[in-house]
């Protein structure tokens, strides 16, 4: 989506009365949210599958050459759904989406080889309690956090760049630190990414339905990366070892 793309639904929202602002934002954030379900759902059933199929840990661990394959291709279908989603049908657009949560399903079936179920069943309870708060605060807040979009984009850098070096210095400390930061940093987009959708939610209006309904695919996505970052960084955090 443009940076005209944007503006333009801004400025036009900025036309509309309260009411009709409120109702359209509602409209949008209820797509957001509904396709947000449907990926965290194909994510946890295939990663419940995945875990149960011997055949198939077999096929995604046996090989670090196929491990690692799924997390670039995975990086793939993002970055295109991200750059090209209003380039693509609408029915691509679904597909990938559907496509990535279900191949995000099958890397992260490995936390039920190393994890409990109940700390898995708590940990996500608590993810969904912490994104919920955060996202309604985005939501509702009149606060500008605009503010906190560079810094959280470093933050994320450096979080990554931690856990790359962590792989091989593999320090119980540093682990620790950089769980903790995982988590404030994905509890604050919650709340950031939230209020940059309120925006975006606009875009409808002066650029049709089928460009909206990309917008909350592209906004579901957002989410969805947010509320499992949150997730595997407070299992990491808390979650019990089998």
């Amino acid at each position: 989506m443009s940076d005209n793309q944007n503006l333009s639904g801004q400025v036009r929202a900025h036309q509309l009365t309260e009411e009709d602002a409120a109702r359209i934002q509602a409209g949008f954030f209820a797509q957001v949210y509904g396709w947000m379900a449907v990926g965290l759902a194909l994510t946890g059933g295939m990663a419940l599958f995945a875990a149960s199929s011997p055949a198939l840990q077999q096929f995604i661990f046996g090989s670090r050459i196929t491990f690692f394959g799924l997390i670039i291709l995975e990086l793939v279908i993002v970055g295109f759904l991200s750059a090209r989603i209003f380039q693509w049908s609408l029915t691509q657009a679904k597909a990938a989406f559907v496509g990535y949560a279900l191949l995000n399903g099958l890397t992260l079936s490995v936390i039920f080889l190393a994890y409990t179920a109940s700390s898995i069943a708590s940990t996500f309870f608590t993810t969904a309690i912490m994104f919920g708060v955060m996202s309604a605060f985005g939501y509702f807040t009149k606060s500008d956090l605009s503010g906190w979009g560079k810094l959280l984009s470093m933050a994320v850098i450096g979080l990554f760049i931690a856990l790359l070096v962590n792989m091989f210095w593999a320090n119980s400390v540093l682990n620790l630190l950089i769980s903790f930061a995982g988590v404030i940093i994905f509890t604050a987009l919650a709340a950031y990414d939230t209020q940059k959708l309120k925006q975006i939610a606009f875009i409808g209006v002066t650029e049709g339905e089928e460009v909206s309904y990309k917008a909350s695919i592209l906004g579901a996505l957002t989410l969805y990366l947010d509320f499992i970052n949150l997730f595997l960084f407070l299992l990491r955090f808390t979650g019990s070892r089998r």
